[in-house]
């Protein structure tokens, strides 16, 4: 397999699937560039070794054909300024002019193509939309990990028109083998926090992950929709009653596969979701009616705590309570803290998911995890034991 390492970029074109969807302001201004940093590694590795990057990526949900707002036009400026090169913008993302601007790139020019959504062929998985992107490059390079579980034409079909010139990108390749840590190799015990407020969206990942881990932590909202299902008491608290028997499914499997399942037994309750409720340390089973748990209490988080410190392999998908309240943050701070200190002894982290990410950068943790993943959808689905079509397309699966 041809690999960013041992590819011959030399006079090549090579185009390069990224995700560039960032946020913007009223005034069209980039408010967080984390996308864009993170693709800039494998945009100069093409530019040292003498090739010519060709850029694409979507932006935004442009509803039929061009829309100003959602034109790289706003995004250009930005990669120009960390690039130091100035970056050409394209006319469109596929067709003859644009081919003969591609075609006519010399080495050490950028070019970065219109937003590919302006085509409904993109998310389609159009085949002659995929061949006529490709006719602008020599070789595919794929780092956009985000939209990788996105059969798309940009991000799977294309793969066919390079069938030996095709591979990662730096951004991607490191998120498959930090998963991969965690999926397919971990070392154990491998602890596994899953927390968030609805079982209901957890589902399929929390069956897949006990095929896998010793010990299961699950936290947050959907502690009372496992308390509940046990006859407990949990007030005002959320809970999904839906899923009282998937609850007790999942405690059934994971005895019969001998897996550590962790619930909070005590809680920290409030009477009103604020920062100035009343608070009071509950048993999770007892919780009164217009009280409602919002965090782990001291004895879960110290149980939390130990399982933790002893892991060799861990990931964190989803705070243990409402952590954007300080009142109600402890308990995902302390799994924090936890992972850190275990990470330091030699076990390696995952964190994945929006709110976790979110946490970790509240507490200042980041730099103490092993590895941060910002890929929302198509982490959970890699997790979920599933094929994603951007990952296959590469490896050729």
């Amino acid at each position: 397999m041809q690999t960013i390492h041992n590819y011959d970029f030399s006079g090549k074109k090579a185009l390069i699937r990224v995700d560039f969807n960032v946020p913007l302001n009223e005034n069209f201004e980039i408010t967080d560039d984390t996308r864009i940093q993170a693709a800039l590694p494998t945009i100069k590795k093409v530019l040292e070794e003498g090739g010519s990057p060709v850029i694409m990526s979507h932006f935004g949900r442009p509803k039929s054909g061009p829309e100003d707002k959602f034109s790289m036009r706003h995004l250009v400026g930005h990669l120009s300024k960390l690039l130091g090169v100035e970056v050409k913008l394209a006319p469109d993302c596929v067709g003859e002019e644009v081919k003969k601007m591609a075609a006519a790139l010399k080495t050490g020019e950028v070019m970065m193509l219109e937003n590919l959504r302006f085509h409904k062929g993109e998310e389609k998985g159009d085949e002659e939309f995929a061949k006529q992107l490709a006719e602008n490059g020599d070789c595919w390079i794929n780092d956009a990990f985000g939209t990788a579980h996105r059969a798309h034409a940009s991000t799977a079909v294309i793969a066919k028109f390079f069938p030996n010139d095709k591979m990662f990108g730096y951004l991607i390749e490191s998120e498959v083998k930090s998963l991969d840590k965690v999926v397919k190799d971990p070392k154990r015990p491998l602890t596994a926090i899953m927390g968030g407020a609805k079982v209901s969206s957890k589902i399929t990942i929390i069956e897949n992950l006990l095929s896998s881990v010793d010990n299961l932590i699950l936290g947050g909202g959907m502690t009372y929709t496992f308390v509940k299902a046990n006859g407990g008491e949990v007030g005002n608290s959320i809970c999904e009653t839906d899923f009282l028997d998937t609850a007790r499914n999942i405690e059934k499997l994971a005895k019969e596969k001998g897996v550590n399942l962790i619930v909070a037994t005590d809680v920290l309750a409030a009477d009103d979701f604020s920062e100035n409720a009343n608070t009071k340390i509950l048993p999770a089973n007892e919780i009164p009616k217009g009280w409602q748990g919002l965090d782990a209490g001291p004895e879960s988080i110290a149980k939390f705590k130990e399982v933790i410190e002893n892991s060799a392999t861990i990931l964190w998908n989803g705070p243990v309570g409402v952590f954007e309240i300080d009142k109600f943050a402890e308990g995902s701070k302390a799994v924090g803290e936890a992972i850190v200190k275990a990470t330091e002894k030699g076990a390696f982290s995952l964190v994945g998911g929006g709110d976790s990410v979110a946490c970790v950068n509240k507490f200042g943790l980041a730099d103490g995890m092993s590895y941060i993943s910002t890929a929302g959808g198509a982490l959970l689905e890699y997790l979920e034991g599933r094929v994603l079509p951007g990952v296959a397309a590469v490896r050729g699966e």
